[in-house]
């Protein structure tokens, strides 16, 4: 896999040449934390596609059911990355309104750490 990498703003990196593209695990890393941004409803090709943010994440009692439910739509999303093979572990807070996680997943490349607060 080749991707466009994103900047520290999260735009597009352009002028660099062969250095603005991720190969491989990195790419699939980057693949995947697009995916976790993109939300329920905002790609005009397939608004079905997206995470529900404000339908099923924000704004939801932290109580443990909850949670189990918001790791099952994360889950969900990584693994509908192209190039995912499986999640090995998976880790995750909501506190304060802030919903953290941490996971190894494994690619078609190898292991990739993912950390990450929505």
């Amino acid at each position: 896999m080749i991707y466009r990498q994103l900047d520290v703003n999260g735009d597009y990196s352009f002028g660099k040449g062969a250095q603005d593209f991720l190969r491989n695990s990195k790419a699939v890393a980057q693949a995947i934390k697009t995916n976790l941004r993109l939300l329920k409803g905002e790609w005009w090709e397939d608004i079905s596609k997206g995470l529900p943010l404000f339908e099923s994440i924000l704004g939801q009692p932290g109580t443990n059911q909850n949670l189990m439910s918001i790791d099952l739509i994360l889950k969900d999303q990584i693994l509908s990355t192209k190039e995912v093979s499986s999640i090995k572990s998976f880790n995750s807070t909501y506190l304060g309104r802030r919903y953290s996680f941490l996971c190894t997943v494994e690619t078609i490349y190898g292991e990739i750490i993912l950390e990450e607060t929505i």
